[in-house]
């Protein structure tokens, strides 16, 4: 049987809108309320297997019921800025996916869809309708099925309606649901009812008496109040059902047989989706982009002899290289024409990643390729190696918008290349059902392999463009590429753990653990699962009956942010904060870390350069930047992180360099100062601000001090501030104002770099860097505001970020130059770490100072605490 589905346009629109942050394109349009659109409709598509598909939108202006009710919608705000050119947008990918619209002037779209759906099921099709909207679950019948999309915990989830599902809900039928909105009213649409008649009672009364003239032929028996109401409210009842009544006999200009689903996922609509940059989507049109894209004759090398050949006389060499633990290849071309394809399939393994080697050190060939560190790993690359000769697209797409964190080569294609590529996720599959390489046939593999290459040819010359435009060659030349090397050799060296020490400090925890489970449910007088939030609520806020309860659908609260206000109630709440402190250690560091431990007794974690948007190094599997060293305990975990025999830690840590860079950045006086002066920078803060002479901070004052200069760096609110300092929104704001009147200059600084934001739409590190803030074009209030702190904290977060990286640079360089066999081997947020001979540390520890304070040439000194040990706790 046919199955009709019907959508409702701007319901869907708008829940997209609200629910996805603000996207834009690469072009700046913005594209989250048509990304979340699409995603809904095509998933529905396929769930419902549709074969007529038709979506209705509103048209601006009045219609019937504004006649009507001259307020009716009168309270509705109008559409929001970001949403307005979304909306067109939204209609030109539909029609360009062969999918009917249907508007009408002077009806709603609820209307349209209303007639649609009777029409359907009139013809004998199977109707399904698609809206966020209840009202139209007065349309559901036994063929009629009505669909409610509704989020919950991030997760979008469908309801599911036919007449019996909504008699089941609301104790009345679908018919009867029409009088229950014209007692109870609907704020959202402006329509009046009763007043004081809210959906219980209107359920009540109808489903007693089944339409509003009975029931106000009973007022009578009704309380004095509600008789009363229904007596002076009765025609505005029945105007308001007439109100909330959809129409299912307007002259809709549409035919069943103009709504068949006709290749949705054509060339034109994936233009749309490549525009878009709709990139998760675009595995929809793998029949589309394969055949016609490849702009490369491909041909099969057998021998590696004949592949070194082809290079033997190039400057410039396109390749890609793909592998996992069944097969590696590579893909590679020396001109517009042809490309070569070779795997292990066929030519032994080592000479493939020999033949990658020598091109890689071939310091005169242009290589330009994607994702490079990775494939030096896997090629085994020389330790010592470096070339400038590279262009790693992936890397040049990550300066040019690093705030979408996603650069792989289907990202590439949808943005850059004009390609449909899917992702290798979507290839290979996922889960069980995922495959391997070797599981292709030679063909297969071939045409994605070009494909892939196709991709970067035709991206490189607009990334390129867009590099140039953005002056970010400087970047990329003197500190990511460099950088990279670097990276690759930390990765490769790795850090050395005692594994039984590790094994001995897990069973302290454990014991601690234990200790604190003991007490906890001493103090609750009962035993309880802590791990369990809905237990531990019924503990805290019945038993208990602390303060601050909020309950949610699945029981109490128990976030960090409320155990932290209760805290000073009762001692419990202190034991359960360090049991989940001490069990998360447990699990990810004393216990997770094993898993990690390689032959050579070391961790090998991975420093990923492509992740956050501000530059900051990240660094996973394992995660070790992110260490707890706030308890004793916790930082203990760096006493297993040792050296060889022999050798010593040398660990150097810049002092407060985001205060440092913004004191430089803004310039102003009094900051600068204290700096160059060596003053205590929080004491001083503190003595401005509270208006105490300096000697005689307290150190309370010092530490909220602190808390509003590090809060300034981070674009702090008076809300968040009150949190911090377990104060009051008024006083954390008179903190903060009092802050800017005494460094004036900080206040112009941050001002003028949200002003620059709004005008360029990104802002920019002192060395060029840049990070899109399109939330503050948003009308969202708090979109906005998070924008606005981006544009305040990335300058002086990203600026440190580049410092960091440039003493990373120049420490390897210096070590290399000076033939030290020192060891740079771990980078933490504003930390290095280097693995030294003992007969080399103070060198070693010297040099270290010297280059990270000689990093960047500023107006305040950059200064480095450097300390030496057996192990990274006594080296930090």
């Amino acid at each position: 049987m046919s199955k009709l589905l019907l959508v409702d346009g701007n319901s869907i629109m708008n829940r997209a809108f609200f629910g996805i942050p603000i996207l834009t394109n690469s072009e700046g349009e913005y594209t989250n309320a048509i990304y979340g659109f699409l995603n809904i409709i095509t998933r529905i598509m396929d769930e419902e297997q549709a074969s007529h598909l038709i979506v209705s939108f509103d048209l601006k202006g009045p219609t019937f019921r504004h006649k009507m009710f001259e307020d009716y919608k009168g309270t509705r705000k109008g559409m929001p800025d970001e949403l307005r050119p979304q909306m067109k947008m939204v209609k030109d990918v539909l029609r360009a996916m062969n999918i009917t619209i249907c508007e009408m002037e002077g009806y709603e779209a609820d209307d349209v869809l209303g007639t649609l759906s009777k029409m359907g099921e009139i013809s004998g099709m199977n109707v399904s309708l698609l809206s966020g909207d209840r009202d139209m679950l007065q349309l559901a019948t036994d063929k009629v099925k009505i669909i409610i999309p509704k989020t919950s915990k991030g997760t979008t989830t469908y309801e599911e309606y036919y007449d019996e599902g909504v008699v089941e809900l609301y104790q009345v039928t679908p018919k009867e649901f029409i009088d229950v909105k014209g007692l109870m009213g609907d704020t959202s649409d402006n329509i009046p009812g009763i007043p004081g008649v809210g959906e219980k009672t209107a359920i009540k009364l109808i489903k007693e008496y089944h339409t509003i003239e009975a029931a106000y032929e009973a007022r009578e028996s009704f309380a004095k109040g509600l008789k009363a109401k229904m007596t002076e409210y009765y025609e505005q009842a029945l105007m308001s059902r007439e109100l909330a009544t959809i129409i299912t006999d307007c002259p809709v200009p549409v035919t069943m047989d103009e709504a068949v689903i006709d290749e949705p996922y054509n060339k034109t609509s994936f233009e749309w989706f490549v525009r878009l940059n709709l990139n998760s989507l675009l595995n929809k049109f793998d029949s589309v982009a394969t055949e016609e894209e490849s702009t490369y004759e491909v041909v099969q090398l057998t021998d590696i002899t004949t592949a070194k050949m082809k290079l033997m006389t190039a400057d410039r060499c396109l390749y890609h290289m793909f592998f996992d633990d069944s097969l590696t290849g590579v893909v590679f071309s020396v001109d517009e024409d042809v490309c070569y394809y070779m795997d292990s399939s066929n030519i032994p393994l080592v000479d493939i990643t020999s033949f990658v080697r020598e091109m890689l050190t071939d310091t005169s060939l242009v290589k330009i390729t994607h994702d490079f560190k990775l494939q030096l790993h896997r090629v085994n690359a020389p330790i010592d190696y470096e070339d400038d000769q590279v262009e790693d697209l992936s890397l040049m797409m990550y300066l040019i918008n690093p705030v979408t964190g996603h650069y792989e080569i289907d990202k590439i294609a949808s943005e850059y290349g004009g390609i449909s590529y899917i992702s290798d996720e979507d290839f290979l599959g996922k889960g069980r059902k995922k495959k391997s390489y070797n599981d292709f046939d030679l063909e297969t593999l071939m045409e994605r392999q070009s494909l892939a290459l196709s991709v970067l040819s035709r991206a490189y010359d607009k990334i390129k463009t867009s590099m140039t435009s953005l002056a970010l060659e400087e970047l990329y030349s003197s500190i990511e590429l460099p950088l990279l090397y670097v990276l690759y050799r930390i990765e490769a060296r790795g850090v050395k753990v005692d594994g039984e020490q590790l094994k001995a400090y897990g069973e302290r925890l454990g014991i601690r653990i234990a200790e604190l489970e003991t007490s906890i449910h001493e103090l609750a007088g009962e035993t309880f699962n802590i791990a369990s939030p809905k237990q531990l609520g019924v503990i805290l806020f019945e038993k208990l009956a602390l303060p601050f309860a909020k309950k949610t659908k699945t029981g109490y609260s128990t976030s960090a942010d409320i155990l932290e206000k209760v805290k000073q109630y009762h001692p419990i709440i202190e034991e359960v904060l360090s049991y989940r402190q001490l069990t998360k250690l447990k699990s990810t560091y004393a216990d997770g870390l094993f898993d990690y431990i390689e032959e050579d007794g070391r961790i090998h974690s991975t420093f990923n350069q492509r992740v956050t948007s501000t530059g900051r190094i990240s660094s996973t599997e394992p995660n070790l930047q992110n260490i707890p060293i706030r308890v004793p305990i916790g930082r203990e975990i760096r006493k297993v992180f040792i050296p060889d025999e022999g050798h010593v830690l040398i660990d150097a840590d810049y002092s407060q360099i985001e205060l440092r860079l913004l004191a430089h950045l803004s310039g102003d006086e009094s900051f600068v100062k204290a700096f160059r002066e060596e003053l205590d920078i929080h004491r001083m803060t503190a003595s401005q601000v509270f208006h105490v002479p300096f000697e005689d901070v307290t150190e309370l004052e010092r530490r909220n001090a602190k808390a509003v200069n590090f809060g300034i760096v981070y674009g702090i609110s008076a809300f968040s501030l009150s949190q911090d300092l377990n104060t009051t929104v008024k006083e954390a704001d008179h903190y903060i104002q009092q802050y800017f009147a005494r460094y004036p200059k900080v206040k112009e600084f941050l001002d003028q770099s949200i002003a620059s934001a709004k005008e360029s739409g990104f802002v920019k590190t002192m060395y060029d860097r840049i990070r899109p803030i399109p939330e503050l074009k948003s009308s969202n209030f708090i979109q906005r505001s998070f924008g606005e702190r981006v544009a305040m904290n990335t300058p002086i977060q990203g600026s440190a970020a580049d410092v960091i990286k440039i003493a990373m640079i120049n420490v390897e360089n210096r070590l290399i130059n000076e033939g030290l066999k020192a060891k740079l081997i771990l980078q933490v947020h504003d930390e290095l770490i280097i693995e030294a001979p003992e007969n080399e540390q103070d060198q070693v520890k010297k040099l270290l100072v010297e280059e990270m304070e000689a990093a960047v040439s500023i107006s305040v000194p950059l200064t480095v605490d450097a300390n030496v040990g057996s192990n990274w706790y006594e080296a930090h």
